[in-house]
């Protein structure tokens, strides 16, 4: 069962001003906030500073934003995404399904992360990017 649809941010190494950013802008609350360095063990040094994964409250809704990995292109339009909050694996395998069919591009197919028991990252047949994240609990 979906539990949320989300809007994520992906920034270009500015994660953390563009928290305080919409935090202002927005009058959002910040919900959490983590870096590369609280998150993964042995951290490169000039990664340690960007922004894993920070979540603001934008009414009742969420508004979540992460600093692109260094590994990958920063590409303006790859970087707003819609993110699908299931409550179940069971869920999350139903939607990649059916998302992933004639998918232009699946950059991450469905699996366990350490922060969700399925994740998956696509571009649907239109271009439209999605992340599906299971949220159990």
């Amino acid at each position: 069962m979906i539990k949320a649809l989300d809007i994520y941010l992906v920034t270009d190494g500015n994660g953390a001003e563009a928290v305080e950013f919409y935090k202002e802008a927005l009058q959002a609350e910040v919900i959490s906030s983590l870096t590369w360095g609280q998150q993964i063990p042995d951290c490169p040094e000039d990664r340690a500073h960007l922004l894993m994964n920070a979540q603001l409250k934008v009414g009742e809704q969420r508004l979540m934003i992460s600093d692109e990995n260094p590994d990958m292109d920063y590409k303006h339009g790859y970087n707003m995404t819609a993110t699908i909050i299931v409550d179940s694996v069971e869920s999350a395998k139903e939607i990649y399904e059916r998302l992933s069919r004639e998918a232009r591009q699946v950059h991450l197919e469905l699996q366990e992360t350490f922060w969700s028991p399925a994740y998956a990252n696509l571009e649907d047949k239109f271009g439209m990017m999605w992340q599906i994240s299971t949220e159990v609990g």
